[in-house]
């Protein structure tokens, strides 16, 4: 099956501070992403339902942009969040570019919608 990718963007009125701390930081990752994670150097462990997968952090400039590789995947492919702020509304916007099988784009949107539903929530906006 063909892997093509797909960006989804989403207005934060939290800052791209808060939403980096939220993509980076273990006791954040689980409030919104993950049942676990486990980080050691640049490999993130991420576990949902007892089941561990690995990221590693490829890329990383703090409060605009983080990107990583799945150990599983191939190498051109990555998740990866931008963020930049609006200059009219001064809002947060963050994007995301993932992956995923020909066909499943709109199911990958909807787990991603109810994903940032939850992020959306815990940084208050």
């Amino acid at each position: 099956m063909k892997r093509v990718s797909f960006e989804s963007e989403f207005i934060f009125r939290a800052s791209p501070t808060i939403l980096y701390k939220f993509i980076t930081t273990p006791s954040c990752l689980i409030r919104w992403f993950c049942d676990e994670v486990d980080i050691q150097d640049d490999v993130f462990t991420f576990m949902w339902d007892g089941n561990p997968e690995s990221a590693e952090l490829i890329d990383d400039i703090e409060d605009e942009r983080i990107r990583f590789h799945w150990e599983d995947a191939d190498e051109d492919e990555y998740l990866e969040f931008r963020f930049r702020v609006s200059p009219v509304t001064n809002e947060t916007i963050l994007e995301i570019t993932d992956y995923c099988d020909e066909g499943e784009e709109n199911e990958q949107r909807d787990l991603w919608e109810s994903q940032i539903k939850v992020l959306r929530q815990e940084t208050g906006g």
